[in-house]
């Protein structure tokens, strides 16, 4: 596990609570296991993917129902093998090899708790399994070989369903896990203001983000996006200009951060001494801390999403964006146009992690609202559930000019619209620990623990 600077309570609370959260995934499996008809379970971590027509391979990234049980990332034709009643089994791939390094023997806090066993091959892999599999269930790629092994179902859906429907609620083990990426983002964050300040470019923002967590690209949870000025209405800007603008407006960066598997994923809006803009982005760090003191077990997440149009509708009137009443707004789909994603989603091993439309483990699954194309989650929360609260504004040419072709063009301020265009938008996010009466704001506590360092 990558990281720079690990505070020294850090390790004592992995130690202290890998072996319950390893204890509560053998529990979960083993119910699963029972209720699916299978005696065990083999799960891989995934296999090296070729560059076409090259003796390269893309960047690896161990799967996540692999990661759930041990946290390995680089550790490519890796298996966990469950059988309720006995201790998991880690087979760690370590070939002999010359061209590459091989991967070192699993150490730390956590591998006491396995039967942890060398394999060079899949043929050693094999040999290190229950010599019968025929009652067992896989997850994972289904590479040649794998027919072969005898196993009774492969990616079986109900088991993996049941699997995936739990994995929402975190363990303890996982909190500390997020708390430390939150921590390790929340450095590279400010590094990345810091050289927004500095002049820097897209490019070299995100080095020093890079820098700033102790990270390599391939070890982040997803590539940081960093836009400047009128990128930012890009959602998912994925350029990084070497060159500095001319003129610098503004920066959105969107960029977490991994530790043990987990990722943090957090966004911040700098204005580059634009008031106008400075107050808008106050007023929405305003908007996001009313939605997150909203949030706590029982709470639907659809209606989550609905009060925060709600609350854009108004910030939009009070900027003078808008000529009409926030009611107005949202029943026009005027905020649609200045807010057209969802509101977060579920985080933990995944950054948009799995399990957010489940009705239960069972079957079933709880449909969006109407309108509401791009919403990752529509569960109630419970307690444990970690959720990212990531409100924005755009000003994005496509929607703004479908909308002025249209009946909401009246209720539209398009001179004070054109003013903000440079700045392309403002989203700020923040990764949430659901408890039963509120949240732990996990980005602002690791925000505020290294101002007081």
């Amino acid at each position: 596990m990558q990281g720079v600077d690990r505070p020294p309570a850090l390790t004592a609370a992995l130690e202290e609570s890998f072996g319950p959260h390893l204890q509560s995934v053998c529990e979960r499996t083993s119910r699963a296991l029972t209720a699916c008809g299978y005696s065990g379970l083999l799960v891989h971590s995934g296999s090296l993917v070729p560059v076409f027509q090259d003796d390269r391979f893309h960047a690896f990234e161990a799967h996540a129902p692999f990661k759930v049980w041990a946290p390995l990332g680089d550790v490519p034709d890796s298996f966990v093998w469950f059988e309720p009643g006995s201790p998991p089994r880690l087979l760690v791939h370590r070939p002999a090899d010359y061209w590459h390094k091989p991967v070192d023997p699993p150490q730390g806090y956590w591998v006491r708790r396995f039967d942890v066993r060398l394999v060079g091959d899949l043929v050693q892999a094999r040999a290190a399994l229950p010599r019968s599999l025929a009652h067992a269930a896989y997850i994972g790629d289904a590479f040649a070989q794998l027919t072969a092994w005898g196993l009774k179902a492969v990616n079986p859906p109900q088991l993996m369903r049941r699997l995936d429907y739990v994995r929402a609620a975190k363990t303890p083990y996982e909190l500390v896990c997020l708390r430390e990426a939150n921590r390790l983002g929340a450095r590279g964050h400010l590094a990345a203001r810091a050289a927004f300040s500095a002049g820097g470019s897209e490019f070299e923002i995100e080095l020093a983000f890079l820098k700033g967590c102790g990270l390599r690209e391939q070890e982040l949870p997803y590539n940081p996006i960093v836009a400047l000025n009128a990128w930012g209405a890009v959602l998912h800007y994925q350029v990084l200009e070497r060159a500095s603008p001319a003129t610098r407006h503004s920066l959105l960066i969107d960029a977490g951060a991994e530790f043990a598997g987990y990722a943090s994923d957090i966004t911040r809006t700098y204005s580059c001494e634009d008031a106008a803009f400075g107050s808008l982005i106050e007023r929405m760090d305003r908007l996001q801390q009313a939605l997150c003191a909203g949030v706590r077990a029982g709470v639907d997440w659809p209606e989550v999403h609905r009060q925060a149009h709600q609350l854009t509708g108004e910030l939009l009137r009070e900027a003078d964006i808008t000529r009409c009443s926030a009611d107005e707004a949202v029943a026009a789909g005027v905020t649609r146009v200045f807010l057209p994603h969802g509101i977060g989603h579920l985080l933990g091993l995944e950054v948009h992690d799995v399990g957010g439309f489940m009705a239960s483990a069972e079957g079933g699954e709880l449909p969006r609202p109407a309108g509401d194309p791009y919403l990752r989650l529509t569960r109630t929360l419970e307690e444990g559930f970690v959720v990212t609260m990531e409100p924005g504004i755009y000003f994005i040419p496509q929607l703004l000019d479908a909308a002025r072709a249209d009946a909401r063009a009246k209720l539209i301020n398009w001179t004070r619209v054109e003013g903000f265009m440079k700045f392309g938008g403002i989203r700020i996010e923040d990764d949430l620990a659901v408890t039963a009466t509120g949240i732990e704001n996990l980005t602002r506590d690791a925000f505020r623990a290294i101002a007081a360092s």
